[in-house]
């Protein structure tokens, strides 16, 4: 599936309807959720329910029937995802399913929307009231057959209604060979030292807005409670705190691209991050890296450019000698790597990445190199 996103350009009443829209899904799921825990209720039995509440509650009726079915299918995930997590025995709290309070979007599956000829401008048919909206952005939607377009999903965020088109079709690159294998180490000094001794600046996004956030906050908590003047601040803390999402992620979707087409093999440690940030020390650096959004960014451009991605387990790669194996030990506070027995001074981080890398290649050669690996 390829996701292409457009902002919605419509009146206050359209958005009013959309957010009506939105309120209608977050009720239909909570109700799915609810019949769950009563009655044990399966998949099949949440959708033959979503009628039941269009009969019983006329606005419901309002939203069209395969809106409500995925509706339906988001409660219906959240319960498959638990009981995943239980069967697999997952460590910490397994996700029990929660009613949901803050909703800001709705899916249409392929009936309830008609997309325009020119590509620019999109029709909800159904009887919330949305009607025609022009779609704001740049990529051409009138080049994809409507048959590929599986679900159109209609969001809200703080600067804005968007529309995404969920399509079809298959992405492959064809990847050029560089004959370059590389070991990353993350950090928070720099983002990722590399294992032929480069580093990425940490670009600190929500570092450097912090004071900006500090202050939108403050004016927040200062303004009477269900206010207008409340309203309006709450909104500008949501955008900026959006704006430093979007900076966090448009920085890791680069910077995975970019190391993905440069090189035939990437290798990293499988950190538990979240258990990582339970540091409150380090908590705020570690999330404002953004390490896990880029390493999925990585995996996924990895299996674009079809191209292996091995995960090490990160037991001593910082202490061990890269050049003789030797483990010397050290605090977090010592940047240098010196070795007692063979001389050799690297920088920390580097020396890392050149022990991962050697991880990696031993797995690779116990395993092969036909698919991305996990070691």
């Amino acid at each position: 599936m390829l996701i292409y996103e457009y902002k919605l350009d419509g009146n206050q009443q359209q958005y009013r309807a959309i957010d009506e829209a939105i309120r209608i899904v977050q009720f239909i799921r909570n109700k799915c959720l609810r019949l769950w825990m009563d009655d044990h209720a399966s998949k099949h039995d949440f959708q033959c329910y979503c009628a039941t509440l269009a009969k019983a509650y006329p606005f419901a009726s309002r939203l069209n029937s395969q809106a409500r079915q995925a509706s339906a299918d988001r409660a219906w995930f959240a319960i498959a995802r638990f009981y995943d997590n239980c069967k697999q025995k997952k460590l910490g709290k397994k996700g029990y399913p929660r009613f949901q309070k803050d909703n800001r979007s709705v899916e249409y599956k392929t009936t309830g929307w008609k997309l325009e000829p020119d590509g620019r401008h999109i029709t909800f048919t159904d009887g919330c009231g949305i009607g025609r909206l022009r779609l704001v952005g740049t990529r051409d939607m009138e080049t994809f057959p409507t048959k590929q377009i599986k679900r159109v999903r209609l969001i809200w965020r703080a600067d804005g209604y968007f529309c995404q088109f969920a399509v079809q079709a298959k992405r492959h690159i064809e990847h050029a060979s560089t004959g370059r294998l590389v070991g990353i180490d993350v950090g928070l000094k720099a983002f990722y030292t590399d294992s032929e001794g480069a580093t990425v600046e940490n670009p600190h996004h929500y570092r450097k807005a912090e004071k900006r956030l500090n202050r939108l906050q403050r004016c927040l908590s200062r303004k009477q409670k269900r206010s207008k003047n409340r309203k309006k601040a709450r909104h500008a803390v949501a955008k900026a705190h959006l704006k430093v999402q979007r900076q966090r992620e448009d920085f890791a979707r680069k910077q995975a691209n970019a190391l993905v087409s440069s090189h035939d093999l990437i290798a990293f440690e499988q950190l538990q991050i979240r258990n990582m940030v339970r540091n409150r020390h380090l908590a705020k650096s570690i999330s404002d890296a953004g390490w896990g959004r880029f390493l999925s960014w990585v995996n996924y451009y990895a299996a674009l450019h079809d191209i292996p991605v091995i995960a090490v387990l990160p037991h001593f790669t910082s202490q061990d000698c890269s050049a003789c194996g030797t483990l010397v030990k050290k605090s977090l506070s010592v940047r240098t790597h010196i070795c007692t027995k063979c001389g050799v001074v690297l920088d920390r981080d580097h020396n890392a990445a050149l022990n991962i890398l050697a991880k990696a290649l031993s797995a690779v050669g116990q395993t092969g190199t036909d698919a991305p690996l996990s070691a």
